[in-house]
């Protein structure tokens, strides 16, 4: 289905392409263009204006249907793997504090460091120290 509607909408592409260059240039933002004067015949103009608005009329169409077929398939995904042992439960709720599972424990190669004794809180303003 998508190969379709791509294949039509670049016949429409190059079909509008070709119509817009066989257009006749009336000046535009450049101030170059046809000889002619204000009131020219239009005749085959009309038809190429219009060949044209049709054109880009289907071209919106078939860019849209191309939009929604693309979003049919679309499925939310996350980049988190879902489930495992340091998964929080409740989404948005951080991990329980000691299960480790994060990424520097990964990285680390799943050892974990030497646990240190629990420093006393400081009883006042301390000064820093080098270590």
């Amino acid at each position: 289905m998508i190969t379709v509607v791509i294949v039509i909408h670049l016949m429409v592409v190059l079909a509008m392409i070709g119509f817009v260059l066989l257009q006749k240039s009336e000046g535009g933002g450049l101030g170059i263009g046809g000889g002619g004067g204000f009131m020219t015949s239009r005749g085959t103009t009309n038809v190429l204006t219009r060949t044209t608005a049709i054109l880009a009329a289907i071209f919106f169409v078939t860019s849209l249907s191309l939009s929604v077929i693309a979003g049919i398939d679309r499925k939310p995904r996350t980049i988190v793997p879902a489930g495992g042992a340091g998964a929080p439960t409740v989404p948005g709720a951080p991990a329980p504090l000691g299960q480790g599972g994060g990424v520097l424990d990964q990285l680390g190669g799943g050892a974990q460091a030497p646990a240190q004794a629990p420093t006393p809180a400081p009883s006042g303003p301390q000064v820093p120290r080098s270590q």
